[in-house]
């Protein structure tokens, strides 16, 4: 199943088959890594080279969340929204995968943030891998435990752009 990617508004297509994607230029990319406890997040340096782990928000009622995640947009001066869609192993989706599209159309409902792009990105296996390099760099479980969701938002964003940077060389 293909998942819809947004420029503007909503529309069908994925990322990761070929569409063409753009990002705003001299602004950031922020990249959300939306879990049930915790939101990872991300962002992009101004000229979408460099995906860096920035913090956790933990999860509670809506209007909060997303007072938090606005707070991050204004400050780091963001132009763009990239969600990581869980997908499962065969590339269907599951429940989780509602639950972050939800996430995105609550998003588009806030005037402040109803003209932000919002890009989804396949996630499968992005924790996963966060965690066996964390482990492997000795960190404990409670260290991991504090960086991992803001560690695999930043994981989701470097394949991001990687695809831009690949696309760029192309054109």
């Amino acid at each position: 199943m293909k998942f819809p990617v947004r420029s503007g508004r909503i529309k069908k297509g994925s990322v990761q088959s070929g569409m063409s994607i753009s990002a705003p230029k001299g602004r950031k990319i922020i990249a959300l890594d939306i879990g049930s406890k915790t939101i990872g997040i991300a962002l992009s340096d101004r000229t979408h080279t460099i995906a860096s782990p920035h913090s956790t928000i933990g999860r509670g009622k809506w209007q909060k969340d997303l007072e938090s995640l606005k707070v991050v947009i204004r400050a780091e001066e963001v132009g763009m929204i990239l969600l990581g869609l869980p997908l499962n192993m065969d590339g269907t989706e599951g429940p989780s995968c509602q639950a972050v599209r939800q996430f995105a159309r609550n998003l588009q409902k806030d005037p402040e943030l109803s003209d932000f792009p919002i890009e989804f990105w396949d996630e499968r296996m992005s924790t996963s891998a966060v965690e066996r390099a964390m482990i492997d760099q000795d960190l404990s479980r409670f260290k991991r435990d504090a960086k991992i969701d803001a560690a695999a938002a930043a994981y989701i964003l470097e394949g991001f752009l990687g695809r831009l940077r690949h696309q760029n060389s192309v054109i």
